[in-house]
């Protein structure tokens, strides 16, 4: 029979080893020794590959060259990913609120995603298409069956289901100031009664709260000024104010001051016990006054 030990490699084949038959194994040699041999006691040895990092051997010139060729090319990118953005915004396509109903356009997406794995995560790659995680998941395991364009695009599809030009019209009449004196239950019944929307009240809530829908709301009074009487020139008008000052032993002084409006400066001022009900306060525009 042809002997097992020629069967290892040059390396690994000692010079001194004897016949190792399968049917018979040789007196020296030990039974667990006969397949192979302890590597330490080869000579020669193996030679064993060497890797190395390609970088190491470019020069710096060379790294630095790469390094504006790489950022030539993301600034590249970036302003081809900008006009796609701007592209997609300005056409409206959006895959949360409308059907996908083709599956060819289903595979593609999906081919999309599962490329954009290899450099992004899969979540960031779905919030860029806004595709939810569970239409994802369905649609790769409806692509498994070959069912993928027999399927709804969405998967929580019911009979029931509002659609999106029924949502996009109820956040129009919610948010329409023609209909702010309606409230809600009552702007519902009015789209049914027109026969623009049938959904119920509890319906019409539940988008509102969802899309933080805001109801318009008309200001009962006029906004008020930031800014009040602002003069032009000294003297042009003056304001009259009463501090209410409290003593120590309880009692109360009114201070009366007249002021400039426009150098905001005390003019003159008096103070007396008594409240003037309407009765301005004498005073000489030069030294503290008295009152009546």
């Amino acid at each position: 029979m042809r002997n097992a030990c020629h069967n290892l490699p040059p390396c690994l084949r000692p010079p001194h080893a004897r016949p190792c038959l399968r049917g018979a194994r040789p007196e020296s040699v030990p039974a667990p020794r006969c397949p192979s041999f302890d590597r330490r006691q080869l000579d020669p040895p193996c030679p064993r590959p060497v890797v190395s990092a390609e970088v190491l051997t470019i020069d710096g010139a060379e790294l630095q060259a790469e390094v504006l060729e790489l950022r030539h090319r993301i600034r590249f990118l970036h302003a081809i990913i900008r006009l796609a953005f701007l592209l997609v915004r300005l056409s409206g396509f959006r895959l949360d609120s409308q059907r996908v109903p083709d599956g060819d356009t289903k595979r593609s997406i999906l081919a999309a995603v599962t490329s954009a794995r290899k450099a992004i995560p899969l979540a960031v790659a779905l919030r860029v298409l806004r595709v939810t995680p569970a239409r994802f998941h369905t649609w790769q395991s409806l692509a498994e069956d070959c069912t993928l364009a027999d399927r709804s695009s969405c998967p929580h599809t019911t009979p029931a289901q509002l659609t999106a030009e029924e949502t996009a019209a109820i956040g129009s009449m919610v948010r329409d100031s023609s209909f702010r004196h309606m409230p809600l239950r009552a702007l519902a019944l009015y789209a049914q009664r027109i026969g623009r929307v049938f959904a119920s009240v509890s319906t019409w809530a539940r988008l509102v709260r969802k899309h933080g829908w805001l109801r318009p709301r008309r200001r009962l009074y006029p906004a008020k000024p930031e800014e009040g009487i602002r003069a032009s020139r000294p003297n042009e008008y003056w304001h009259l104010d009463v501090t209410i000052i409290k003593l120590l032993d309880g009692t109360k002084t009114y201070l009366h001051a007249a002021i400039d409006n426009f150098s905001r400066r005390i003019l003159a001022w008096s103070s007396c016990f008594v409240w003037n009900h309407g009765r301005p306060a004498r005073f000489s525009p030069r030294q503290p006054g008295t009152c009546p």
